[in-house]
């Protein structure tokens, strides 16, 4: 029997189907749900570092990243609700019983492993925004450590035991993420506002970067050229640098739009919500006003305001006389680790830091300044994008804010998505006790995180290689529920034909062809490990292609 809820949502639904557009949107957005989680975990830390070392490294000429790569996650997530709300199967076990047990496997794992990994920088970022941006006086001790962590473990905990209470839950739980993710999107377009009335941006210069060129893929930013011609013989040396730290961004992007595990919960959250056929409209609706909308405000947003306070700049590093902001410091000495008279100079040093600051110190002007402008900035640095909106104290605050709502809310879907996992991979699909098993797995490993991946002078930066091993798993889902929308055994007569199916099957091509792309371009760089990797997404790709065929040859 169908709850109060549900036939609440079914006279809403069908009250959807005589409206005009606008009728539809305002009822579609009272139901919308699942979109919203999607969007409360995408807007994290990931997103936050991406964006702004997009805006950093890039300025305004990569706009057309991360919009893009949302676009290409929403077809594949589109493609995943389609499925899952046709069969009203668990997708564990369509993909196991459809396509192959070892990519079913290998997507739990990865999703568990991303889980896991993407919650280490979830608490430094929190943590950071604590003990740098709110609350500085609480110092960077192990102590205040601890406890800031365990109160995050435990609070998310309880929200999560919250949202296994039931329908209600459900709704105050997504609620509540709703609020968070909507007051984020609100700081940053502010900021874009007061940056335009002000006249500091160049709006010609914004459009001009929405527009994707295939040589921001391989060339430095258009800032970069003249300083990079004045390092004379280690010209190479800092090309290399500023491209491959434009390579690990643009994963990033595409790791934090659509990761892997984001896949695993929407199929879940949508079970949860008991929708079915009649919700696939209202599933892409979600998708695009709690997804699509707030990421590409937002992130577009921080990309902004980063580049007006950041880009080519070295104002917040260096001091008028060359040398380095003492709050900037280290930082700033990290930007030349791979320069080649660092690394000679540290090979057998005993005291690697004094040597490497030596080793700095001596370098040209031209070498110092560039290392300056491609510097990570730090929590209380990036703050100050928000310094023309609130000026440079609230700024610190309201940063702090913004980064704790971002922090907390991706940690506990993140515990809510490993919940889920561990119910698949133990086979006991709604037992709480093996849902919170999961959830306090995924928080453990992000209160390890807070200690695993600490630098307390730049956390904010954490979420980047987090992002670019993330990145690499995500042709694993792409690739399976591509199989699954291509499986007449799973979807029987709601398979899509004609023309629908061209359409469904061209796009998804091209998002998991983008997808493995980005992953081997990656993997590639990698060595032994990233070899081990590209071997192991060809096999899975291999055996996914004879377990579709063999079990969907008697339907085809």
């Amino acid at each position: 029997m169908k709850t109060d809820l549900n036939s609440h949502e079914d006279r809403l639904l069908d009250e959807a189907a005589t409206k005009g557009p606008l009728g539809k949107a305002a009822i579609y957005t009272k139901l919308s749900g699942p979109g919203w989680l999607q969007g409360a975990i995408t807007l994290g830390g990931g997103s936050l570092a991406g964006a702004l070392y997009v805006g950093i490294i890039s300025g305004y000429q990569l706009m057309w990243l991360q919009p893009l790569a949302m676009v290409l996650g929403v077809i594949m997530l589109s493609a995943i609700g389609y499925v899952t709300l046709s069969t009203g199967r668990r997708p564990f076990e369509s993909i196991n019983s459809c396509i192959s047990p070892a990519l079913g496997w290998a997507w739990v794992i990865a999703t568990l492993m991303a889980n896991v990994v993407w919650s280490m920088p979830q608490f430094s970022l929190g943590i950071g925004a604590i003990q740098q941006n709110l609350l500085p006086s609480l110092g960077t001790s192990t102590a205040s450590t601890i406890g800031i962590a365990s109160v995050f473990f435990v609070s998310c905990m309880f929200i999560n035991y919250f949202y296994e209470s039931g329908s209600k839950g459900v709704k105050v739980f997504e609620n509540v993420l709703k609020a968070m993710v909507g007051l984020i999107v609100i700081a940053f377009f502010l900021v874009v506002g007061v940056l335009t009335t002000s006249g500091s941006l160049n709006w010609g210069d914004v459009f001009n970067g929405m527009i994707p060129r295939i040589s921001d893929l391989y060339t430095p930013a258009a800032a970069y050229v003249e300083p990079i011609a004045a390092t004379g013989e280690f010209a190479a040396h800092w090309t290399k640098t500023i491209v491959d730290s434009q390579r690990d961004i643009i994963i990033t992007a595409f790791g934090t739009a659509v990761g892997i595990n984001m896949t695993f919960l929407l199929p879940y959250s949508m079970l949860r919500r008991k929708w079915g056929k009649r919700h696939r409209g209202l599933a892409i609706f979600d998708l695009s006003i709690g997804l699509i909308v707030p990421f590409v405000l937002a992130t577009s947003c921080i990309v902004i305001a980063a580049a007006a306070s950041f880009y080519g700049k070295t104002g917040d590093i260096l001091m008028k006389d060359g040398t380095p902001i003492p709050a900037a410091a280290n930082s700033y000495y990290r930007a030349f680790k791979t320069h080649p008279k660092v690394i000679e100079a540290t090979k057998s040093a005993s005291d690697k830091v004094a040597a490497t600051r030596a080793a700095v110190d001596a370098l040209p002007a031209a070498e110092r300044n560039l290392g300056a402008m491609l510097a990570e900035r730090g929590n209380i640095q990036l703050a100050n994008t928000l310094s023309p909106l609130t000026g440079p104290t609230i700024a610190q605050k309201v940063f702090g804010f913004g980064v704790l709502g971002m922090a907390v809310s991706t940690i506990i879907v993140l515990m809510l998505m490993n919940g889920f996992a561990f119910c698949e991979m133990f086979g006991k699909p709604g037992n709480r006790t093996i849902h919170m098993l999961g959830c306090a797995v995924s928080g453990l490993g992000g209160f390890a995180g807070a200690f695993l991946w600490g630098n307390p002078d730049a956390r904010a930066a954490l979420a980047v290689p987090t992002s670019v091993i993330g990145g690499s798993m995500i042709p694993i889902a792409y690739f399976t529920f591509f199989l699954l929308m291509n499986s007449r055994r799973l979807l029987g007569d709601d398979l899509p034909t004609g023309m629908r199916r061209v359409w469904w099957n061209s796009l998804m091509i091209i998002a998991t062809g983008i997808a493995t792309y980005g992953s081997i371009w990656v993997l590639s760089t990698k060595g032994m490990p990233g070899k081990i990797g590209i071997t192991a997404l060809i096999l899975l790709f291999v055996v996914g292609l004879i377990g579709f065929f063999s079990k969907n040859r008697a339907k085809a």
